[in-house]
């Protein structure tokens, strides 16, 4: 039923909600993950792949040390950084790449622009024709 799972990562501790629940769903569902976190500092929006920063450093070892954390526990899983302006580059990989999930932790509103401009998580999931899974992060 999922045998893609995109678990999109924010690279906080609001994480953990989304990958503690799709950890039992890919088990159950022998699922392999694709664990995105979108870099959107000024580096990455500037440079894109070719950026370099203590940002893209720090996100890097963040997506591979989440990425052993599934292998340890038998999941397939792969870790890509994009760049950019997250809402964008997460619409961008379901559409050009596919899956059949996608999962993500939501902050609900935290500052006065996710009111009027919506949160990741609302633009992604109005835009994209495959399921999604939000999890509320506490």
């Amino acid at each position: 039923m999922y045998d893609t799972i995109l678990v999109t990562l924010d690279g906080t501790p609001s994480d953990r909600a989304i990958l503690e629940h799709v950890k039992q769903l890919a088990k159950l569902a022998k699922s392999r993950l694709v664990l995105l976190h979108v870099a959107d500092g000024w580096a990455a929006r500037t440079y894109g792949p070719d950026a370099v920063s203590p940002e893209i450093t720090e996100d890097t070892e963040y997506l591979r040390k989440v990425q052993s954390e599934f292998q340890s526990a038998g999941i397939p899983a792969e870790a890509e950084l994009a760049f950019g302006e997250p809402a964008n580059e997460i619409i961008k990989w379901v559409e050009d790449r596919g899956c059949d999930l996608v999962a993500m932790s939501t902050h609900g509103h935290r500052f006065l622009a996710d009111v009027f401009l919506g949160t990741t998580a609302s633009r992604v999931q109005h835009h994209i024709s495959v399921p999604v899974l939000l999890l509320r992060a506490k």
